[in-house]
């Protein structure tokens, strides 16, 4: 059951960051992965979101969990696709907006981490002390 539920959310995951890549090709400088980017900054928030409504009391079963967690957050987010990008802008002498990758992709990476993981919390002590 694991196998198959983190298989499918696999497959969901990639399917979303393909789409998000195409709806994103035509953003601002082309120089600036923001499928990529955004891909990886909404896994960020929705995996410390997930992790925090199960840090109390498991309110996702763990297939779900896996499913959800592992399957389609891990395939929506990736950080080698996020490596060789900042690696192509350093050669491309981009290396201010290769820092510039780094850095928001870090700092914003963890802010919503942090924020989804505190919002998950706080709605799983909410639904533990209603129930």
């Amino acid at each position: 059951m694991n196998y198959l539920a983190v298989g499918l959310g696999g497959m969901a995951g990639s399917v979303i960051r393909y789409m998000i890549s195409l709806g994103t090709m035509n953003i601002g400088t082309a120089a600036f992965p923001y499928g990529t980017f955004i891909a990886n900054i909404l896994g960020c928030f929705f995996l410390g979101l997930l992790t925090g409504l199960n840090e109390k009391k498991e309110m996702i079963p763990k297939p779900i969990m896996l499913g959800l967690g592992t399957g389609l957050i891990g395939s929506l987010t990736t950080f080698s696709t996020f490596s060789v990008e900042t690696v192509r802008l350093y050669e491309d002498s981009s290396i201010y907006m290769a820092g510039l990758y780094v850095l928001l992709s870090a700092g914003v990476g963890l802010l919503l981490a942090g924020s989804g993981f505190y919002l998950g919390q706080k709605r799983s002590e909410k639904v533990v002390s209603n129930g």
